[in-house]
């Protein structure tokens, strides 16, 4: 398997070079190395959770920029994935929904690792980047993008391949959409995201030991999706139950919410005693430990074998995560703790290590930002901002907002929810209003239990966040004004030339 697996990695590393493409000598560009988690929130130790436990995004965030305030486009990970991918919102990509991919509406977009590709680098992924069926697409390349890489490694572990009977669930049979866990007696090797890790360092070792051509490596790691599944020592014991805190209050919370700032609750979360909540949450922090452990050996290798100096990291995750709070699990929310994702930059050169940047970023700005550090050049349609300037200087303001947006679905149809967040303030529209309103002050109410709509000490405040609302969601819009539409029976691959 490893002589055939080194074959495959030779002839996909020389094929950009089949084409004829030009490009500068690999010394004189950076490597990117991009590293997602799947279903992260930011309970992570540089963004100040007491009981993180997550040592090696600590040391990453310390080795150059924090964003205190990044956002997804869309809280789900299809959508959101397919966004940052491509660096255009959802209205402009056309993908709503889980298991569909952005060349179904949009064929001749090209993706951020695609552009890289174009430029002469080599383009690898490991993992989750574009939507899997969590877990059942594990193993295979689930809804991924041909185009966009030349090399693709999806390895299966022990919490796919043995340990699915053990799984706990509340729905039986059901993991991939339901809160589900496990402590695994098994060790990080075994597992999918261990295993992951050791294909990164291959990958890397690889690179490094030929240099002709630059990289880059999209890692996706899956943890802590469900089912939250993770080795018992040393991660679960890291986090024990009984020091798992359980969200109260939620009935006086929920009180001034419009119904669909709720619509993302699920049936089966009423079996949830306050002892299953306990060890949900103990699992979810467990799986998130495990995953750091696996960026640190990534990042470790990299330092290793002397690629760290040129290359470019990012980590993030596709979309917040909730654990209790307005009495929510999951995902799909307009809260803060949905819409909200860690991002971590480090470009040598560029970011100043240890910085933290405030203002309002979205994940649509991660294609503009690569392209211009990596001197790549990148579609004109791009709808998101380079954050260059924040990495050089962190008290830039950017934009100074970020929009994400949902859809909620029901007998009458279907409508968005919008939400912007700015430094200070996050204002939410159901259906343009006619579903509900939300403003919550983060300089008073960080945790967003009290809804300020319609307040009038807040009147003016208000009138000027519906405006800014509005031109956001306007500036999302396919510039030739024509919404693109998934087609129905598969979807068009565009060929690397």
């Amino acid at each position: 398997m490893l002589g055939n697996r080194l074959v495959v990695l030779g002839i996909a590393f020389w094929a950009g070079w089949a084409g004829g493409l030009a490009a500068a000598p690999s010394e004189d560009r950076f490597n990117v190395l991009f590293i997602v988690s799947d279903d992260l929130n930011n309970m992570v130790g540089c963004y100040g959770d007491q009981l993180a436990r997550t040592p090696h995004l600590d040391r990453l965030a310390a080795r150059g920029v924090r964003f205190e305030r990044a956002y997804c486009t869309f809280p789900l990970c299809g959508p959101s994935r397919n966004s940052f991918l491509t660096g255009l919102y959802p209205n402009a990509t056309g993908i709503m929904a889980n298991a569909e991919i952005f060349r179904q509406a949009i064929p001749s977009q090209i993706s951020l690792p695609q552009a890289f590709r174009q430029a002469g680098y080599f383009a690898a992924r490991i993992g989750k980047l574009y939507h899997y069926n969590v877990p059942r697409s594990v193993g295979t390349n689930g809804h991924d993008d041909p185009a966009s890489w030349e090399l693709e490694l999806n390895p299966a572990g022990v919490d796919r391949l043995e340990e699915e009977p053990e799984i706990f669930t509340l729905s039986p049979g059901k993991f991939g959409g339901t809160l589900s866990w496990h402590a695994s007696p098994k060790a990080d090797e075994f597992h999918t995201d261990g295993m992951m890790a050791a294909d990164a360092e291959w990958v890397l070792q690889r690179c490094a030991r030929d240099r002709s051509r630059p990289f880059f490596l999209a890692v996706g790691f899956f943890r802590p999706h469900t089912p939250y599944v993770a080795p018992q020592e040393p991660y679960f014991g890291w986090h024990p139950v009984e020091q798992m805190p359980v969200v109260t209050g939620v009935a006086e919370d929920q009180a001034d919410l419009p119904a669909a700032a709720l619509g993302s609750y699920k049936k089966e979360q009423d079996k949830l005693t306050d002892e299953l909540r306990r060890q949900c949450r103990q699992a979810y922090n467990a799986s998130i430990s495990f995953m750091d452990a696996q960026v640190g050996r990534v990042i470790d290798t990299l330092d290793r074998l002397g690629l760290a100096d040129k290359t470019v990291i990012v980590f993030t995750s596709d979309h917040g995560y909730h654990m209790g709070e307005h009495g929510l699990w999951q995902k799909q929310s307009l809260f803060e703790e949905s819409a909200r994702v860690p991002l971590l930059v480090v470009a040598p050169g560029t970011s100043r290590p240890a910085s933290v940047a405030v203002a309002p970023v979205s994940q649509v700005d991660l294609f503009p930002t690569l392209a211009e550090l990596c001197g790549v050049t990148a579609p004109e349609n791009l709808q998101g901002q380079s954050l260059v300037p924040l990495l050089a200087d962190p008290r830039q303001p950017g934009r100074n907002w970020a929009l994400t947006q949902v859809v909620r679905r029901g007998k009458g149809g279907q409508f968005f929810g919008y939400s912007l967040r700015t430094p200070r303030w996050r204002y939410t529209e159901w259906d343009e209003g006619r579903a509900g309103r939300e403003l919550y002050d983060h300089e008073a109410d960080p945790g967003e239990l009290t809804n300020l709509t319609d307040a009038p000490a807040h009147a003016k405040t208000q009138a000027k966040l519906v405006n800014m609302l509005r031109e956001a969601v306007a500036s999302t819009r396919p510039a030739d004004g024509i919404t693109p539409t998934v087609k129905p029976g598969g979807w068009s691959i565009v060929l690397q030339p």
